[in-house]
């Protein structure tokens, strides 16, 4: 059950572009955004930082992004980012047998030695304390160089904000999410758990948005014109 309940997305239409574009990107508005949503300016932050990590292009495979940002949720103990990041996953067209093998990611042949290394990492950064080990990041940089490091890094710090967030507020989780977790992570121990709680509204699904356009409505965002001021 929500601690604290999300705003109605009707009632905040100063923030319905931030809405709209993460409805674009995501296929729905999360009940995370929608509780920051009590804050506009924290909502404006959190959507600024979203799109730079998450969605803006980068060095590190969009799919292996978001695998390592399901590893450190799973790590960190936080059910509701574990369902969205597999949920992202999914989107970013990594196949369906893949994520339900993450936890074998040491010995599955879906996995390659810089995804080991990567999600070895994460596993690690996920957990409190932080138990990265000098071995461990020797072995990230094998795979992949500082600028890259620092862009695996900063998913695995976006998703601790997160993680502390939802687990603290028991977040309800959205059926899309929801319905991945159900049939493709229960049999790894996915529970919903406390994010069980009645939504402000279930969004209708929608078609999956291509990985194109998801970029370019954050290009368009973040470099498009802007209004004149007046």
């Amino acid at each position: 059950m929500a601690r604290i309940t999300p705003v109605r997305r009707d009632g905040s239409k100063a923030l319905e572009t931030v809405f709209q574009i993460t409805e674009a990107v995501m296929g729905f508005v999360p009940n995370s955004m929608l509780i920051m949503a009590r804050d506009p300016e924290l909502l404006a932050a959190f959507a600024e930082l979203s799109a730079v990590i998450v969605a803006r292009p980068g060095r590190i495979d969009p799919g292996l992004k978001a695998l390592i940002m399901y590893v450190v949720s799973r790590s960190a103990g936080c059910q509701y980012c574990v369902a969205h990041s597999a949920n992202l996953a999914a989107s970013r067209a990594i196949p369906v047998r893949k994520i339900e093998d993450v936890w074998k990611y040491e010995r599955s042949p879906e996995f390659n030695n810089a995804e080991r290394a990567a999600l070895r990492f994460a596993q690690a950064a996920g957990r409190v304390p932080n138990a990265v080990t000098d071995p461990d990041f020797a072995e990230l940089r094998r795979h992949f160089d500082e600028d890259e490091v620092v862009e695996i890094v900063a998913a695995i710090a976006f998703l601790g904000f997160l993680n502390r967030w939802n687990d603290t507020l028991a977040t309800p989780l959205e059926a899309a999410p929801r319905d991945f977790a159900e049939r493709h992570l229960a049999d790894a121990g996915w529970t919903l758990g406390k994010h069980a709680g009645a939504t402000v509204s279930d969004p209708i699904p929608r078609r999956a948005v291509s990985l194109k356009t998801r970029l370019f409505l954050w290009i368009l965002k973040r470099w498009g014109p802007k209004p004149r001021q007046r």
